[in-house]
């Protein structure tokens, strides 16, 4: 099941809705997200309304450096524990949005990831507990980085949470295989990033109980689990998309904000 939030045109129904895709449709849901959602009567053409961040989360939380060649391409050891970081849930923008790159940084970088979004709040998780009663599904991110000002930061904070640097969507896939997601990143329409999770060396149901030891994890808390291989610098007028199957395609594009 395709969790999403949208809006639409219509006067009768104004503000944001939440809703499944349903092949070519999209079908109101009534209740508390993620929990307790009821199939409404009211459904619209997928392509008659705008999907938005399916997700508006208390935190974003960050996997450095969980691909070995990504570290590697970035001149870094692999960690031996997860390296983590908060992204600023203000960064989020929706399919299509453009990600504006800010006159502070002189590159700005993609990266496309897997994002896992909970569902259900985890705390203290002991490390044979299972993950699946906490999540509820997986999306499409793009960790949009100003590399430039996280290597003289050293720190991530700044360099990963200007506005409009995290793209997320389309929708939260519920069921999907996490062990074997197939991650691709294209600018422009040319393949730049390829990966699949089974790659990651910190896989997504340590990640889960690691990050609960520290921080509660709250209903539509994100946790962004690394990106492959592959970054590159962004340029106005460029369009990103990450892909991964079975759950869908993020595309936006890209323009220069004005100081």
């Amino acid at each position: 099941m395709k969790l999403c939030r949208f809006c639409l045109a219509d006067p009768a129904s104004p503000g944001i809705h939440n809703g499944v895709i349903d092949g070519d449709r999209v079908r109101e849901v009534e209740g508390e997200w993620p929990i307790s959602l009821a199939t409404g009567s009211r459904s619209w053409p997928l392509d008659s309304v705008r999907l938005l961040a399916p997700v508006q989360p208390s935190k974003i939380v960050c996997v450095a450096r969980n691909y070995r060649k990504h570290a590697a391409e970035l001149g870094n050891e692999a960690p031996q524990e997860p390296l983590i970081f908060l992204k600023a849930p203000s960064s989020i923008i929706s399919p299509g949005d453009p990600i504006e790159l800010p006159p502070d940084s002189s590159r700005v970088d993609f990266e496309g990831e897997l994002g896992v979004v909970i569902g259900k709040r985890c705390a203290h998780l002991g490390p044979q507990d299972p993950i699946e009663p906490y999540l509820a599904g997986f999306t499409c991110l793009n960790d949009v980085t100003a590399r430039d000002l996280q290597k003289r930061d050293v720190i991530f904070g700044r360099a990963k949470s200007f506005d409009t640097f995290c793209p997320i969507g389309p929708s939260i896939e519920t069921e999907f295989d996490w062990k074997q997601a197939r991650i691709e990143t294209r600018v422009n329409g040319q393949l730049r990033q390829q990966g699949v999770s089974a790659d990651m060396i910190f896989p997504v149901d340590l990640l889960v109980r690691w990050i609960s030891r520290i921080m509660t994890l709250l209903p539509g808390d994100v946790i962004a689990t690394g990106t492959p291989e592959g970054i590159a610098p962004l340029s106005p007028g460029d369009v990103v998309e990450v892909s991964i199957e079975g759950i869908g395609q993020l595309s936006n594009p890209v323009a220069r904000r004005h100081a």
